[in-house]
This record gives C-alpha cells, structure tokens and sequence, in this order.
C-alpha cells in the first residue's frame, strides 16, 4: 500500500532552517466551537423536526460567530455536524468531522426527544474528554426537548462528563429570536471556552526567578500544564543582559519607540543625580520593552542574526523578575510593562500582550484569561496597597467620603506596570453607559479607528512617565503615573496555590473617584509616581475583600466578568474560593448539583482535565 503521508526526508535535510511567519503572532489551538444538532430518528418523526431543529442550529451559530471574538478580535471558529444526529452512525459522522475541526467544545441542540445516552456513549466525549460540552433543549414545542435534554445530562453526569445544560425558565417563542436567558449561557459558555481552547498549548514565558521572596513568582510548571494546559518556558536575566550588550534587538524599532514615547507622554524625569541621563533612561527603557516582546512573540527581523533567538518562546502571558537583582544596577520593566499590557504603541492600535510585574505567574495567568473573557480588554496588574475605611480618610484628610465610599475603599497601585487604558473612562469615550458589557465596548472600540485615536489622545494626555524612587529602584527606571476615574465597573480576581491545588477569587466591584486632596493624600502616603486606582467591592467592605484575598497582588478588568470566570473555572476543575456573583448568575455544569452545589467537591471527584 502506498504511504500517502510520507514526507521527503532527503529534501527536508537538505532544507536550511528559517523563521516561519504565520497570520497570528501566537502558534497554537485555535479555538473551534461545534453544534450538534439532535432529533428522533423514527421515521416521520425525524423529518417533522428536522427544519426546525437545523433553525435551532443556525441561530446558535449565528449567535456564536457575531458575539464571541478572540483577543485578537477574530471571531471563533464554528463548525457544525455534517447532519443531524439521530444514531451511533451519525453520531460517529460528527465525531470524525469535528476531530479534523480540532473542536474544543461542544453544543447539542434539540426541539425533541432522541435516544440520548445511545448518542452519547456511541461517539461522544464528544470524540475527546477534554472538550467542553453544553446543551440546549427548546422549551417551547409540542415535542419533549426537555425530556431529552435532563435524559442526556443525567447520563453524562453518570460517565462523569460535565455539561452545561441550556434551558429557558419561559416558554420560548420558536419563530423569534434565542430568547435574552438562553442566549445569555450560550455567549457565556461559548466565551469560557473559547478561553479554556485559546490559552492550551501556549506557553507562560518566565523573565528571571522569583522577585524579593514573593511565592506568585514561583513558576510552578506541573500546575499550569495539568490545571491550565499552559506550558512555560524561563529565560535567565542574564540572557536579558547578554541581549542587551550585543544588540539584539531591532535597532529600528526601539528608535521609533523612543520617538513615539517622548512626543506622546509628559516626564518627570526626577532631581539631582540620577543613574542615567534623560534620553538615555528612555531609550533603555524602550530597549527593555522591545526585547521583552520579542522573547514572548519572536521576530522575524532578528532571523538573520540568529535564528534560533529570533524565534521567541510563544508565550501568551510572561513576567518580569526585576526586583531586586535586575533592578539594583539597571532601569526597571514599568515602560514595557505598562505599553506592552496596553491596547496601544508606537506601532498603533493593536491587541495587548500581558506581561505580569515581579514574574507572578499565578497572576498573569489570570490576566491572560480575563483579557479573553472580556474580549480583548488590557487588564491592571496591582497591589492590594492598601485598605482605607470612610474613617481613616476623615481621620488623615479631613474630608467626610462616606456618601461616596461607605465600605471603604483599596488603594490599587503597583510601581508603573498597570495598562494605559485604565487612566481614562473608555464608556464615556465610546459614548456607551457603563451597563454595557466589556465585550460590546471592546466591539466598538476595534471597529472603529475614529475612537482608538480619541481613547489613545485622552491616555496620553492623563499619563505621566516619573522617574522611579531609586530607595526601591538604585537602577532607576520611569513609570507610568495616572489616577483611574471613578464609576469604572472593574473586577478583581486571582489564582491561588494551596499545596498542589489551585483555586481561585473573584469579585466584582467599581471605582471611587475620590476628591483631589483626598487622592493626594493617599498618593503621598504610598508612591506619588504609580498608576492608581481606588476601588470599592459590591456587597462587601474594602477590609473583608483585603482580608480575604490570598496574596499581594490582583488582577483586574474593566467591566463585571466575575459570572464568567465561575463558568470557565467549572471548565478547568478549579473551585473558586471566594465570590459575589449572585446566585443566578453562576452557571456550571449540572453534575455540581449532584454535590449539592458544593464547588470543591465536585471538582475533587473530577480532578483535572490536562493532568
């Protein structure tokens, strides 16, 4: 039999190697997202269902493919069965197509009953164990989707296969649209999956060991492959270094970052004697945030030079060490942090690339997630600085905040490494009330070049780059200065290691925007030349979230994702630890309430889904 598949080796030893360029930056999965449309087999039966059950099918991809994106804002990819599934055979039909589709997850859909746990066991995971599942049974018609759709979650609790069942509280309209609630899960699993698929395979870039003692920065490499799916990669600073002295690095590139940082931003280059001259701070500093880039992306400029460096690490989060080795005797990361996390360079509107301050790990890959959750929105790296009660500020200022702080609020703020976006009110610049979810604004915002230039103006324009504190920082550096306006819808959240367990804590909440003098005050207690943002919890005081919270460090995003980071966490096994999600927001899958609810249980009995 001819070997059909069988490459020619003497060409591919005679080839020379090279720096392969794709359309994306990142090299991985591309999440794919399958619907599986289901209905009775019996003769006349079938066919009396089968155009509304393919309707059923074209609205949920219509849904997908208009609302779901990638960080990038390329919409995923959906594929959809060959045919209907009524049987083992076309049940196997599905299963082979959607392992060619490298399919991540999965959507069955049905107005009727089918013969659920036959479909199941004949063909479904459906095709692997780690793809994600959902399903949607029409509540609506003369026919018992319903039936079917708690038959079939009842055997996929039974093989231990977690499903997201899909129904409407209301009796839906067939004819309409997908009614708000169920088009509300679909979006929601859809996105959560999208995230689980698009982070696997790729790779967590670690700059350096671990910052001062800090125990995020301990890259824990089993853990991110078995719960995550990440892989990761170290590269020591005195590789930095060696980059660094013999110019690797597109030379080009780092003068027209220059360019565009000094003509862009105000400076507060600091008084008296300071390590490095002005320009030439700047300048390091755009030599850092080039390098850094290029290590997590790879570039093709460099091939020539040397091409297994030029390759990069294909990573979708890294970290910086800095602290304290680097930064003793040179500038710190705060500039290629803060431009790198951002939606913006000198290049122009772009997607961010998250890069975690002091090579915390544990929250950069939370950072990573949520910039896909809320569809490609920068994410704040910060300390949990600081609690303030309503009394403490009366007590320093003697300004009464209570009407605008009555829980108190946490002063967020981390050296200069917090996203641009983050010093303006993206809702008001793109004219949307801050009701609107951060996936719609995102939308927006890429769409239209008119208000990327306005958001960029407005940055710019409330950004200031100071001079770092050399008691923290002998080797200098600039950071990114700004104070984040209040009203802003944010979320918190952060990875924890407990042992060899990861969980997770996220809440919702907004911020405060603080009078002037107050802000000053508190900006003097801390550091006057960081990024700031204060930030109130829902439902809770300032010193509960601050004394809940595991470590020193969150992550947070614009706009209230907390709903979707319980979903996607369900998907990984991870319980989350601490929340304020309202009841009928949490959405995972049907075999947790088969531990009464209770997210540590279920996720035990499961374990995890790579390891």
């Amino acid at each position: 039999m001819k070997d059909y598949c069988k490459p020619d080796f003497a060409k591919l030893a005679a080839g020379e190697r090279e720096f392969k360029v794709f359309d994306e930056d990142l090299i991985g999965h591309t999440p794919t997202i399958a619907i599986t449309p289901v209905a009775d087999g019996r003769v006349g039966a079938f066919e009396a269902n089968s155009e509304k059950t393919w309707r059923m099918a074209e609205k949920v991809y219509n849904l997908i493919s208009e609302n779901v994106v990638l960080p990038d804002g390329r919409p995923v990819r959906v594929v959809v069965a060959p045919e209907i599934v009524y049987g083992a055979r076309s049940g196997a039909i599905a299963q082979a197509a959607f392992a060619r589709e490298n399919v991540c997850a999965n959507i069955w859909v049905a107005r009727s009953w089918c013969y659920s746990d036959e479909l199941m066991s004949a063909c479904q995971g459906i095709g692997s164990s780690e793809w994600q599942q959902a399903a949607w049974g029409l509540n609506a018609t003369d026919r018992p989707g319903a039936v079917w759709l708690k038959a079939f979650c009842a055997a996929m609790d039974e093989k231990k296969k977690p499903i997201f069942s899909i129904y409407s509280p209301e009796i839906e309209d067939e004819e309409g649209p997908i009614c708000d609630f169920v088009s509300e899960r679909l979006l929601r699993f859809a996105r959560c999956a999208t995230a689980v698929g698009y982070i696997r395979g790729k790779n967590y870039l670690s700059i350096g060991g671990v910052s001062m003692g800090i125990i995020g920065s301990d890259l824990r490499r089993n853990a991110l492959l078995d719960i995550f799916g990440l892989g990761s990669a170290s590269f020591d600073m005195c590789g930095f270094n060696t980059r660094l002295n013999v110019k690797f690095y597109d030379d080009d590139e780092v003068r027209r970052a220059f360019e565009w940082m000094k003509a862009s931003f105000k400076f507060d280059f600091g008084q008296g004697e300071r390590p490095l001259p002005p320009d030439e701070l700047l300048m390091q500093s755009c030599r850092l945030g080039v390098i850094v880039k290029d290590l997590m992306r790879g570039n093709a400029n460099l091939a020539s030079r040397n091409v297994e460096w030029a390759q990069g690490y294909n990573a979708l989060v890294a970290g910086t060490q800095g602290q304290r080795q680097w930064t003793d005797g040179h500038p710190n990361f705060d500039t290629a942090e803060s431009v790198l996390n951002s939606l913006f360079d000198w290049n122009g509107f772009r997607s961010a690339m998250t890069v975690a301050t002091e090579n915390d790990s544990k929250n950069g890959i939370g950072m990573a997630i949520a910039n896909i959750l809320s569809g490609g929105m920068s994410q704040l790296f910060a300390d949990i600085r600081t609690n303030w009660t309503a009394e403490s500020i009366k007590k320093a200022s003697g300004v009464d905040v209570s009407g605008i702080c009555p829980r108190g609020i946490i002063d967020k703020r981390n050296s200069g490494a917090a996203a641009l976006e983050y010093a303006v009110d993206l809702y008001e610049i793109c004219g949307m009330p801050k009701s609107t979810p951060i996936q719609k604004l995102m939308a927006k915002l890429r769409e239209n070049p008119d208000l990327q230039e306005k958001a960029i103006k407005a940055i710019k324009e409330n950004t200031t780059y100071m001079a770092a504190a050399l008691t923290y920082f002998p080797g200098d550096g600039l950071s990114s200065h700004f104070r984040s306006p209040g009203g802003l819808p944010m979320t918190a959240y952060r990875y924890n290691m407990v042992g060899e367990m990861v969980t997770c804590s996220v809440v919702e909440g907004e911020t405060v925007g603080l009078p002037k003098n107050v802000g000053d005050m508190i900006s003097e207690r801390t550091d006057p030349t960081w990024p700031e943002s204060a930030w109130a919890p829902r439902d809770m005081t300032s010193f509960e979230y601050m004394n809940e919270i595991g470590p020193n460090h969150d992550g947070n995003s614009l706009g209230l994702i907390g709903a979707d980071f319980i979903t996607f966490n369900s998907m990984l096994r991870i319980p989350v630890d601490m929340h304020n999600i309202s009841k009928e927001d949490i959405f995972r899958p049907t075999l947790w309430s088969r531990f009464g609810g209770d997210d540590y249980r279920a996720c035990e009995f499961l374990g995890s889904v790579y390891g």
